[in-house]
Order: C-alpha cells, then structure tokens, then sequence
C-alpha cells in the first residue's frame, strides 16, 4: 500500500493556489427614457386682433336729453347711462333719472314736460348711481359725444375726465352694414336688425346702442380703432367734387370755416378716395 502524502502538504498546495476572483456582473445601462411622443394642439388665435390699443374692457353708454343745444343756454333734463362688459356683450347695469326743469323749450323733440320733471322722484340717487357706474368703466361712450359731453360739468353733473369714443363718428361700421359714415342712432339699429320702437329718450337710445355691440362679432376691433388719435382734416376736392367729401361724412363750414371737414386718425385719411390734409390747431 503506497504511502499517502501528509496532510501539511495538501494545505500547502491549496495555499499556493490564487484564490478565484469573484466574478461581478458588468454594469448594465439602464436604457435611455423613451420620450413621449409630443401632443400637437393646434394653436389658439385670439378672438380678436385689435389695430390699435387694446378695446376698453367696460363701456358707459350714455345719452342725455336737453332742453336746448346750447348750454349757455339750456341743460340736460335727463340721463340715460348702461354699464356694458365688452367681452361677454352683457349689460351690467343701467339708470335713467330726470332733473327738474322749469321749461323745455325742446319738449316737441323729446317728448319730456317741464312739469314732469318737478315731480318727485329720486334723482339725486340716481345721479349716485350713474357715478358709481362711470368709476366702474374704462370709457365713456356716446352717439354724438360733441354734444352729449359738453353738458358734463355744469351744474349737479359731475365732469368726465374718462376717455371718450364717439359711436357716430369715431366708429367706422363695416361696408357690408351699407351705413352712412356718421349714421344716426335708427339707422345704426336698422342696420343690425333692432326693432326700433320709440325714439328720443335717454335710456332708449342707449339699450339701441347695446343691442347693436350684442350683435357685433367684430365689436373689440371697432372699439380699439375708435381709440386712436384723432385730428381734424381739410378735404382737397373741387367744388364740382364736393359730394364725395359729403358722401365721406365731412361737414361744410363746421368746424372749419369755408371748408369740408372731419375728424379722422392718421389710418382713416390714408384709406380715403381722394386727398386731405391736416389743419393746424389754432
């Protein structure tokens, strides 16, 4: 039976064998975020892309009735006056209120007896209530503003320092409405299709008006145009030619002596038929 090899010399061989390395699992990428695919929305114009500064958010449409057309010589006997928010075409307030006369001698316009307004009623609130609504807008709007503002100031009505738009003259209603370029309160309703049932009373005329902007898609373009700067030009025609300046709204003699006239942004007279040009401020 041979000999076994000693046990010390087994133990010396397995320590003269390096021990095995452990293995380690390389790395693996964590794969690269797949992004998500990106949802296209098709882009949102806005409702409306104004020429000129941004449209007032709430008008004051107001009208008054007088005893006259001079102040100097009359005054205001009625206040019509609607608070309208621009974007969502609502009517958010209105007042009428009469202020006592003691004679009308324009009675056979609009309707109002001097008697009628001694009768009590509680104007005094009501003209609170139209100060209220007039803080509460970003402009004043009115169907013939050289004559509706001027009665503001004089006597218990409070001046108006608020931005002006005149729906007469300083809107230029679209072509397709077939208008005359300063119409009148009726043909502006006709116009848009609002039944016209009674005429000449401060209030009426202003639920016109916002039964009109209800109608206007268009309503924040022609509000923002109204805004821009405004001067008093000459128009250059012949005398033969006169009637293209009338067709145009231009007036005769008014307020330019001797000449057609109107009051126009620096946009409108470069888009008239035929030539302008400015007058000097006196």
């Amino acid at each position: 039976m041979g000999e076994q090899p000693d046990l010390w010399q087994q133990n010396d061989l397995l320590g003269l064998m390096a021990p095995a390395a452990p293995v380690v699992a390389a790395p693996v990428a964590a794969p690269a975020p797949v992004a998500a695919p990106k949802l296209e929305l098709p882009a949102l114009a806005p409702r409306h892309q104004s020429p000129a500064k941004a449209a007032p958010e709430v008008l004051l449409i107001i009208d008054t009735e007088t005893t006259g057309l001079d102040p100097s010589h009359g005054q205001c006997i009625e206040v019509g006056a609607v608070l309208f928010h621009v974007a969502s075409r609502a009517l958010l307030a209105q007042v009428s209120f009469l202020l006592p006369a003691l004679r009308n001698p324009a009675q056979h316009v609009n309707g109002i007896a001097a008697e009628v307004t001694q009768l009590p009623q509680p104007w005094q609130a009501g003209l609170s209530c139209f100060e209220a609504m007039l803080h509460q807008a970003d402009a004043v709007l009115a169907h013939n503003v050289a004559f509706d503002r001027q009665w503001f100031g004089i006597g218990p009505l409070p001046a108006i320092e608020k931005p002006w738009i005149c729906s007469m003259a300083d809107i230029q209603w679209p072509a397709e409405r077939h208008l005359r370029p300063t119409p009148s309160v009726r043909d502006l309703a006709l116009a848009y299709g609002v039944p016209v049932w009674a005429a000449h009373r401060a209030l009426t005329d202003c639920i016109y008006l916002v039964q009109v902007f209800e109608r206007c898609v268009d309503l924040e373009d022609l509000l923002a145009a109204a805004q821009e700067p405004r001067q008093l030009f000459r128009a250059k025609l012949s005398y033969a030619e006169r009637h293209r300046a009338k067709e145009a709204g231009f007036r005769w003699n008014d307020p330019v002596v001797g000449a057609w006239s109107r009051r126009l942004s620096d946009r409108e007279a470069l888009a008239l038929p035929f030539p302008v040009q400015p007058v000097e401020a006196a």
